[in-house]
Protein backbone atom coordinates (compact mmCIF):
# COMPACT_ATOMS: atom_id res chain seq x y z
CA UNK A 1 0.00 0.00 0.00
CA UNK A 2 1.34 3.43 -0.91
CA UNK A 3 1.11 6.50 1.31
CA UNK A 4 1.78 10.02 0.01
CA UNK A 5 3.26 12.75 2.15
CA UNK A 6 1.15 15.49 3.70
CA UNK A 7 0.10 17.86 0.93
CA UNK A 8 2.54 20.68 0.38
CA UNK A 9 3.62 23.35 -2.08
CA UNK A 10 7.21 22.82 -0.94
CA UNK A 11 8.45 21.20 -4.19
CA UNK A 12 7.09 24.08 -6.28
CA UNK A 13 8.45 26.69 -3.86
CA UNK A 14 11.88 25.08 -4.09
CA UNK A 15 11.71 24.81 -7.87
CA UNK A 16 10.73 28.45 -8.34
CA UNK A 17 13.35 29.71 -5.87
CA UNK A 18 16.04 27.55 -7.47
CA UNK A 19 15.25 28.75 -11.00
CA UNK A 20 15.43 32.40 -9.91
CA UNK A 21 18.57 32.12 -7.78
CA UNK A 22 20.66 29.90 -10.08
CA UNK A 23 19.59 31.73 -13.25
CA UNK A 24 20.59 35.07 -11.74
CA UNK A 25 23.83 33.67 -10.32
CA UNK A 26 24.99 32.13 -13.60
CA UNK A 27 23.98 35.23 -15.55
CA UNK A 28 25.60 37.54 -13.01
CA UNK A 29 28.95 35.77 -13.07
CA UNK A 30 29.02 35.78 -16.87
CA UNK A 31 27.94 39.42 -17.06
CA UNK A 32 30.36 40.71 -14.43
CA UNK A 33 33.53 38.93 -15.50
CA UNK A 34 35.15 39.16 -18.90
CA UNK A 35 37.68 36.92 -20.70
CA UNK A 36 40.51 38.45 -18.70
CA UNK A 37 38.85 37.18 -15.50
CA UNK A 38 38.58 33.57 -16.69
CA UNK A 39 40.31 32.10 -13.62
CA UNK A 40 37.90 33.82 -11.22
CA UNK A 41 34.95 32.97 -13.47
CA UNK A 42 35.85 29.27 -13.36
CA UNK A 43 36.28 29.44 -9.56
CA UNK A 44 32.72 30.75 -9.28
CA UNK A 45 31.14 28.59 -11.97
CA UNK A 46 32.44 25.27 -10.64
CA UNK A 47 30.85 25.43 -7.15
CA UNK A 48 27.70 26.99 -8.61
CA UNK A 49 27.19 24.08 -11.00
CA UNK A 50 28.00 21.57 -8.27
CA UNK A 51 25.38 23.14 -6.00
CA UNK A 52 22.97 23.22 -8.96
CA UNK A 53 23.35 19.46 -9.48
CA UNK A 54 22.78 18.83 -5.76
CA UNK A 55 19.79 21.17 -5.76
CA UNK A 56 18.23 19.43 -8.76
CA UNK A 57 18.51 16.16 -6.84
CA UNK A 58 16.76 17.75 -3.85
CA UNK A 59 13.94 18.98 -6.08
CA UNK A 60 13.55 15.55 -7.67
CA UNK A 61 13.38 14.10 -4.17
CA UNK A 62 10.72 16.64 -3.17
CA UNK A 63 8.50 15.66 -6.10
CA UNK A 64 9.10 11.94 -5.68
CA UNK A 65 8.71 11.44 -1.93
CA UNK A 66 6.37 8.72 -0.74
CA UNK A 67 6.16 5.64 1.47
CA UNK A 68 5.12 2.11 0.53
CA UNK A 69 4.13 -0.81 2.78
CA UNK A 70 4.04 -4.45 1.70
CA UNK A 71 4.11 -7.78 3.54
CA UNK A 72 7.86 -7.62 4.20
CA UNK A 73 8.91 -4.05 4.75
CA UNK A 74 8.34 -0.31 4.63
CA UNK A 75 9.99 1.47 1.73
CA UNK A 76 10.85 5.17 1.80
CA UNK A 77 11.26 6.60 -1.69
CA UNK A 78 13.05 9.92 -2.05
CA UNK A 79 14.35 10.82 -5.48
CA UNK A 80 16.60 8.00 -6.62
CA UNK A 81 16.97 6.72 -3.06
CA UNK A 82 14.96 3.72 -1.94
CA UNK A 83 15.29 2.81 1.74
CA UNK A 84 13.69 -0.47 2.89
CA UNK A 85 12.99 -1.12 6.58
CA UNK A 86 12.07 -4.74 7.33
CA UNK A 87 9.53 -5.42 10.05
CA UNK A 88 11.98 -7.30 12.26
CA UNK A 89 14.18 -4.18 12.34
CA UNK A 90 11.46 -1.91 13.75
CA UNK A 91 11.87 -1.32 17.49
CA UNK A 92 9.42 1.48 18.24
CA UNK A 93 6.60 3.38 16.52
CA UNK A 94 5.96 6.87 17.86
CA UNK A 95 3.43 9.49 16.81
CA UNK A 96 4.95 12.86 17.67
CA UNK A 97 2.43 15.59 18.39
CA UNK A 98 2.88 19.20 19.37
CA UNK A 99 5.71 21.53 18.42
CA UNK A 100 8.95 19.57 18.15
CA UNK A 101 12.30 21.30 18.61
CA UNK A 102 14.38 20.14 15.64
CA UNK A 103 18.01 21.16 15.24
CA UNK A 104 19.57 20.49 11.81
CA UNK A 105 22.88 18.80 11.09
CA UNK A 106 23.21 17.73 7.46
CA UNK A 107 19.81 18.76 6.16
CA UNK A 108 17.65 20.93 3.94
CA UNK A 109 14.47 22.62 5.08
CA UNK A 110 12.16 25.18 3.57
CA UNK A 111 8.38 25.73 3.90
CA UNK A 112 6.69 22.46 3.05
CA UNK A 113 9.83 20.34 2.69
CA UNK A 114 12.21 18.80 5.19
CA UNK A 115 14.86 16.16 4.59
CA UNK A 116 18.12 15.19 6.26
CA UNK A 117 19.62 14.63 9.69
CA UNK A 118 18.18 16.42 12.73
CA UNK A 119 18.13 16.14 16.49
CA UNK A 120 14.71 16.27 18.14
CA UNK A 121 15.44 17.77 21.53
CA UNK A 122 13.94 15.57 24.22
CA UNK A 123 13.48 12.63 21.86
CA UNK A 124 16.58 11.81 19.85
CA UNK A 125 18.23 11.92 16.42
CA UNK A 126 16.14 11.51 13.30
CA UNK A 127 16.49 11.28 9.55
CA UNK A 128 13.55 13.25 8.16
CA UNK A 129 11.81 12.52 4.87
CA UNK A 130 8.73 14.68 4.81
CA UNK A 131 6.85 17.90 4.25
CA UNK A 132 5.09 19.54 7.23
CA UNK A 133 6.18 18.52 10.74
CA UNK A 134 4.33 21.20 12.70
CA UNK A 135 1.14 19.15 13.02
CA UNK A 136 2.39 15.64 13.77
CA UNK A 137 4.72 13.05 12.30
CA UNK A 138 5.77 9.43 12.63
CA UNK A 139 9.03 8.65 14.37
CA UNK A 140 10.35 5.15 13.77
CA UNK A 141 13.19 3.70 15.80
CA UNK A 142 14.73 0.85 13.84
CA UNK A 143 17.92 -1.16 13.55
CA UNK A 144 18.62 0.80 10.36
CA UNK A 145 18.34 4.20 12.01
CA UNK A 146 15.70 6.63 13.27
CA UNK A 147 13.26 7.99 10.68
CA UNK A 148 10.75 10.84 10.64
CA UNK A 149 7.85 10.57 8.18
CA UNK A 150 4.91 12.84 7.42
CA UNK A 151 2.22 10.70 5.75
CA UNK A 152 -0.94 12.37 4.50
CA UNK A 153 -2.97 9.61 6.17
CA UNK A 154 -1.84 8.86 9.73
CA UNK A 155 -3.54 5.47 9.47
CA UNK A 156 -0.12 4.48 8.21
CA UNK A 157 0.82 4.05 11.88
CA UNK A 158 -1.95 1.47 12.26
CA UNK A 159 -0.62 -0.46 9.27
CA UNK A 160 2.85 -0.43 10.80
CA UNK A 161 1.46 -1.60 14.12
CA UNK A 162 -0.36 -4.51 12.45
CA UNK A 163 2.73 -5.56 10.50
CA UNK A 164 5.21 -5.33 13.38
CA UNK A 165 2.94 -6.11 16.37
CA UNK A 166 4.61 -3.16 18.13
CA UNK A 167 2.13 -0.87 19.94
CA UNK A 168 2.03 2.79 18.96
CA UNK A 169 3.43 5.30 21.44
CA UNK A 170 2.19 8.90 21.41
CA UNK A 171 4.58 11.66 22.51
CA UNK A 172 3.26 15.21 22.95
CA UNK A 173 6.23 17.55 22.65
CA UNK A 174 4.25 20.34 24.31
CA UNK A 175 4.22 18.30 27.54
CA UNK A 176 7.98 17.77 27.67
CA UNK A 177 9.69 19.97 30.31
CA UNK A 178 11.35 23.09 28.90
CA UNK A 179 14.73 22.15 30.36
CA UNK A 180 14.62 18.91 28.34
CA UNK A 181 13.05 20.21 25.17
CA UNK A 182 15.16 23.36 25.06
CA UNK A 183 14.42 26.54 23.15
CA UNK A 184 14.04 26.40 19.40
CA UNK A 185 16.14 28.88 17.45
CA UNK A 186 12.86 29.83 15.75
CA UNK A 187 11.72 31.16 19.14
CA UNK A 188 15.03 32.78 20.13
CA UNK A 189 14.43 36.55 20.04
CA UNK A 190 18.06 37.47 19.31
CA UNK A 191 18.34 34.88 16.55
CA UNK A 192 15.09 36.08 14.97
CA UNK A 193 16.26 39.69 15.11
CA UNK A 194 19.61 39.03 13.43
CA UNK A 195 17.99 36.72 10.87
CA UNK A 196 15.44 39.37 9.94
CA UNK A 197 18.16 42.00 9.65
CA UNK A 198 20.01 39.75 7.20
CA UNK A 199 16.86 39.10 5.19
CA UNK A 200 15.70 42.73 5.13
CA UNK A 201 19.14 44.01 4.12
CA UNK A 202 19.39 41.46 1.31
CA UNK A 203 15.92 42.38 0.03
CA UNK A 204 16.81 46.08 0.15
CA UNK A 205 19.96 45.29 -1.81
CA UNK A 206 18.00 43.36 -4.47
CA UNK A 207 15.36 46.10 -4.81
CA UNK A 208 18.05 48.79 -5.00
CA UNK A 209 19.82 46.97 -7.81
CA UNK A 210 16.56 46.34 -9.66
CA UNK A 211 15.64 50.03 -9.52
CA UNK A 212 18.94 51.80 -10.07
CA UNK A 213 21.21 49.47 -11.99
CA UNK A 214 19.72 49.50 -15.51
CA UNK A 215 21.29 52.41 -17.36
CA UNK A 216 23.31 53.54 -14.33
CA UNK A 217 26.63 53.13 -16.07
CA UNK A 218 28.06 51.37 -13.02
CA UNK A 219 30.88 48.86 -13.33
CA UNK A 220 29.46 45.34 -14.02
CA UNK A 221 31.41 44.13 -10.97
CA UNK A 222 28.65 45.61 -8.80
CA UNK A 223 26.37 42.83 -10.05
CA UNK A 224 28.93 40.31 -8.85
CA UNK A 225 28.69 41.74 -5.32
CA UNK A 226 24.98 40.93 -5.24
CA UNK A 227 25.69 37.49 -6.71
CA UNK A 228 28.05 36.87 -3.78
CA UNK A 229 25.65 38.35 -1.21
CA UNK A 230 22.90 35.83 -1.99
CA UNK A 231 24.86 32.60 -1.27
CA UNK A 232 26.46 34.35 1.69
CA UNK A 233 22.99 34.84 3.18
CA UNK A 234 22.08 31.17 2.82
CA UNK A 235 25.48 30.06 4.09
CA UNK A 236 25.26 32.19 7.23
CA UNK A 237 21.65 31.33 8.03
CA UNK A 238 22.04 27.58 7.51
CA UNK A 239 25.22 27.38 9.58
CA UNK A 240 23.90 29.66 12.33
CA UNK A 241 20.91 27.32 12.78
CA UNK A 242 23.35 24.46 13.39
CA UNK A 243 25.84 26.34 15.55
CA UNK A 244 23.23 27.75 17.92
CA UNK A 245 22.63 24.38 19.57
CA UNK A 246 26.29 24.41 20.66
CA UNK A 247 26.97 28.13 20.99
CA UNK A 248 24.32 30.85 20.95
CA UNK A 249 26.94 33.62 20.79
CA UNK A 250 28.66 31.88 17.86
CA UNK A 251 25.39 31.79 15.92
CA UNK A 252 24.69 35.44 16.68
CA UNK A 253 28.17 36.46 15.56
CA UNK A 254 27.77 34.59 12.27
CA UNK A 255 24.49 36.38 11.56
CA UNK A 256 25.97 39.74 12.56
CA UNK A 257 28.89 39.10 10.21
CA UNK A 258 26.39 38.46 7.43
CA UNK A 259 24.71 41.81 8.13
CA UNK A 260 28.07 43.61 8.07
CA UNK A 261 29.29 42.03 4.83
CA UNK A 262 25.98 42.54 3.00
CA UNK A 263 25.89 46.12 4.30
CA UNK A 264 29.39 46.77 2.98
CA UNK A 265 28.45 45.30 -0.40
CA UNK A 266 25.37 47.54 -0.51
CA UNK A 267 27.38 50.66 0.39
CA UNK A 268 29.99 49.91 -2.27
CA UNK A 269 27.30 49.33 -4.88
CA UNK A 270 25.38 52.48 -3.93
CA UNK A 271 28.59 54.53 -4.07
CA UNK A 272 29.39 53.19 -7.54
CA UNK A 273 25.90 53.86 -8.91
CA UNK A 274 24.94 57.12 -7.19
CA UNK A 275 28.25 58.97 -6.97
Amino acid sequence: MEFTTRKSSGPWVGLLAGVIIFTFTLWGVGYSLGPEDMALKIMLYVPTYLFLVAYIYLIIGAFNLHYRINDEHLTIRWGLLKKSIYWQDVNEIIIVKGKANLFPFLSVQWPGYIVGLFTIKGLGPVRMYGTHVAEEFLYLKTGKGFFGLTPYDMRMADFLESKTSIPITIVDMDEIPAEVKGTSYHEDDSYKLFYRLNLILLLVYIVFMAIFYPGSGADPITVLLLVLAIPLFFFNVSNASRIIQFSESGAYMMLILGVLVTGIFLILTASEILL
